[in-house]
């Protein structure tokens, strides 16, 4: 396996900076692809819109997903990427400056595996971000590569 991907879904340029900063910092090689709104990172993951040709084969290891996005939401994008079965086992790790009880609900109830509140000291963001990636890049077990998109969910099972 290659480099893991990482796809941060984030439409603040400064945290999505820090972010990439943080990362780089973690001493883990990847590789982020960034996406400013739900749309585009659904045009990422499907290889739709300016990501038409992309290979959907190479998926990422794991998604960073702000919630306060435009044109799709957080919780709108965790919506359909759980409904579709070429990406429904995709880790999916929430990081937000949002503490309310009901986004961190409704995100678990949508499938997110992880809910990271941003913390305000960029030094505890980033040794946040450096746990991040020693456990979905290294210790976490990928689920196996997605299935076509007609495949069911009984045929991801097998």
């Amino acid at each position: 396996m290659g480099t893991p991907l990482i796809l941060l879904v984030e439409d603040n340029p400064d945290d999505a900076n820090l972010t990439l900063r943080a990362l780089r910092l973690s001493g883990i090689p990847n590789e982020t692809v960034v996406t400013r709104d739900g749309v585009e990172a659904l045009d990422f993951l499907f290889g739709a819109g300016q990501f038409a040709g992309r290979d959907t084969g190479n998926v990422p290891r794991v998604i960073l997903l702000d919630l306060k996005l435009p044109k799709i939401d957080g919780h709108e994008f965790l919506r359909r990427v759980r409904q579709d079965t070429r990406t429904c086992l995709l880790p999916i790790v929430v990081l937000t400056a949002s503490s309310e009880r009901r986004d961190i609900i409704e995100s678990y109830l949508l499938g997110a595996n992880s809910y990271i509140r941003k913390p305000v000291d960029y030094n505890q963001f980033a040794e946040a971000l450096r746990h991040f990636c020693v456990f979905w890049l290294k210790v976490n077990e990928s689920p196996p590569a997605q299935k076509p998109a007609g495949a069911s969910r009984a045929d991801l099972q097998r």
